[in-house]
């Protein structure tokens, strides 16, 4: 709500705009020295607006709506065209060091919420946001995070890395599970106990109740699990599997 705030305050920032704003560019790495985040944190030449306030920093940082920043930028009279098609911008704490060269502003994904350990990550949690530079495992695809399990909380606006998830647990130790074998014609299932957990393409030991046989089956699904042939064939296309909770 702060962040609403100051960014309305923006548009009394100025009181009469030119009707063709100046043209500016959004910095190659966009770090704020205090607590306010301005104009003049943002972009390369923002002039006098250069202190017109945009949005509050209470952590190490503030994921910001570009459109919002595009807007309360006109409203100080400064025009950013946002060429690169930008919806988020990240800005970071502390002071760039003098000389330093710039890092470059790239695209990563971040959560558009807070989620709990094990909660499954769906399309909506995730936006795209610019950040000065990219941790070393964050993926470049959502598929590679959308039906994953988070392994820990993690906060919105932060960062995904390929540590934060991982395949999402459908099959319980004790559950019961209906175990499929379909080949040449034949099909055959039984329901038996799992005796381990797993996601989707793990392999979790299930144990037939009647002779109390433990087979080694790859789990497909919530309760579910195939031998044989087609287990095979998902160990293959397991890296592509993914489940969504709906």
């Amino acid at each position: 709500m702060r962040a609403l705030a100051l960014l309305a305050a923006a548009a009394l920032a100025v009181a009469a705009p030119a009707l063709a704003g100046t043209a500016v560019t959004l910095k190659a790495d966009t770090v704020s020295a205090d607590a306010v985040v301005t104009l003049g944190d943002l972009f390369d030449g923002a002039g006098p607006a250069a202190n017109v306030p945009v949005a509050s920093r209470s952590g190490a940082s503030v994921v910001l709506n570009a459109r919002a920043v595009q807007l309360a930028a006109a409203r100080a009279g400064l025009d950013w065209a946002n060429a690169e098609g930008l919806r988020k911008i990240v800005v970071h704490g502390g002071a760039a060091a003098p000389g330093a060269p710039a890092r470059g502003n790239v695209e990563v994904l971040t959560y558009a919420r807070s989620l709990a350990a094990g909660e499954i990550v769906q399309p909506t949690d995730l936006v795209w946001a610019k950040v000065a530079a990219a941790p070393a495992d964050a993926p470049g695809d959502a598929d590679a995070v959308i039906g994953q399990a988070a392994k820990r909380p993690v906060r919105a606006g932060a960062v995904v890395q390929a540590r934060d998830v991982g395949a999402a647990i459908v099959v319980k130790s004790g559950d019961l599970v209906v175990v499929a074998y379909d080949a040449d014609g034949v099909s055959l299932a039984m329901q038996g106990k799992a005796l381990g957990q797993g996601g989707v393409g793990d392999v979790v030991p299930v144990q037939n109740p009647t002779s109390k046989k433990t087979i080694q089956a790859i789990v497909t699904g919530p309760g579910q699990a195939i031998v044989g042939p087609a287990a095979d064939q998902l160990k293959l296309t397991r890296p592509s599997v993914r489940y969504a909770a709906r």
